[in-house]
């Protein structure tokens, strides 16, 4: 590489962005433009962070974006002039027309144990999965995740780990990988390692409606999706009184000698929540909470069911749809 300094571009949106901006900065790189993800609702993205105030801090131009692959976005990036350019925490698909801005590579990020666990929400699923992770800076190309990987730091996944505690893992492993590696890129050293493709694994995408309860499922499914859809996602979640319920924390109970109807709450207590019957065994909802944006807190009964009987509800819908045509017939 140049003796000359790297002159570094970076673009992201959530907090590793932000992690791995003020890591840049402490190292002294050469960070020479930031690129922030300004979306319509923030709290449609999960985990954003801003990067404005870190860049302007450090005396760094920072530009808003709401798709980086337009034209204004590629020619502000090409008049930085960067060597690399970091893309970290953005689920927008960086095209071809800004992967050949950077003199040397565009730098990407993912928090599995490439080339196991490629694709999208990785922090979902490594709690899902029960899959330790890696935070992992790698060669942007054409493919998922699938670049040559420049620096990979592993770090656990409990089998109680929620997606918050794991995102702090996560990020406390970005902080050890940084501090590992960029004191050897801006001495100079480049020596991305190709990725073993008959490892690769890949995940879906997952959307807020994938965080709903099938209470018909075993207690240690819902615990288990209960931790995955958790902060910062946008939570598990049923149904209580027509009301959308989130459920943020649950515990699992094998020692209540208690027997319910599937959904149905069968205790309460103060300190452990509500004790709810699953298709297999039981689980306190220890913190719950309203969908709608109501702060207050939610409190379930015993005998409350959460969720809808299906069959139930198709049947009071026909016998309402009944009742208005039958209004309209005499009104005309």
């Amino acid at each position: 590489m140049s003796a000359a300094p790297l002159r570094i571009v970076l673009a992201g949106s959530v907090g590793s962005s932000r992690l791995t901006l003020q890591a840049l900065l402490r190292h002294r790189a050469n960070v020479v433009g930031a690129l922030e993800l300004v979306p319509n609702d923030p709290t449609a993205i999960s985990g954003f962070a801003r990067l404005h105030d870190v860049a302007v801090g450090a005396s760094v131009p920072c530009v808003g974006f709401q798709n980086i692959n337009t034209p204004e976005i590629v020619a502000q990036v090409r008049d930085w002039q960067p060597d690399l350019l970091f893309v970290v925490g953005l689920s927008q698909l960086v095209k071809s027309d800004l992967l050949s801005v950077p003199k040397l590579a565009c730098v990407g990020f993912h928090p599995t144990r490439l080339p196991r666990g490629r694709g999208r929400a990785p922090v979902a699923w490594l709690v899902l999965d029960g899959t330790p992770g890696a935070a992992n800076f790698f060669v942007m190309d054409a493919g998922t995740d699938s670049g040559p990987i420049l620096v990979q730091e592993p770090f656990d996944v409990s089998p109680t780990d929620d997606a918050e505690q794991v995102t702090t893992s996560l990020e406390q492993a970005i902080v050890r990988a940084l501090d590992r590696w960029l004191p050897k890129l801006l001495a100079g050293e480049w020596d991305p390692l190709p990725q073993d493709e008959s490892l690769a694994t890949y995940h879906g995408k997952r959307a807020p409606e994938d965080g709903w309860i099938d209470w018909t499922k075993s207690a240690n499914e819902i615990h288990t999706l209960i931790r995955a859809a958790g902060r910062p996602h946008p939570g598990a979640y049923s149904y209580l009184k027509d009301r959308k319920l989130l459920a943020w924390r649950a515990k699992l109970d094998k020692v209540t000698p208690f027997r319910g109807v599937i959904g149905r709450v069968l205790l309460t207590d103060p300190q452990r929540g509500s004790l709810v019957q699953t298709g297999d065994g039981l689980i306190w909802l220890s913190e719950v909470a309203w969908g709608d944006g109501d702060l207050t807190k939610p409190k379930l009964s015993v005998g409350q069911r959460l969720g809808y009987v299906v069959e139930d509800e198709v049947s009071l819908l026909k016998a309402r749809i009944a009742e208005l045509e039958k209004i309209i017939a005499e009104q005309r």
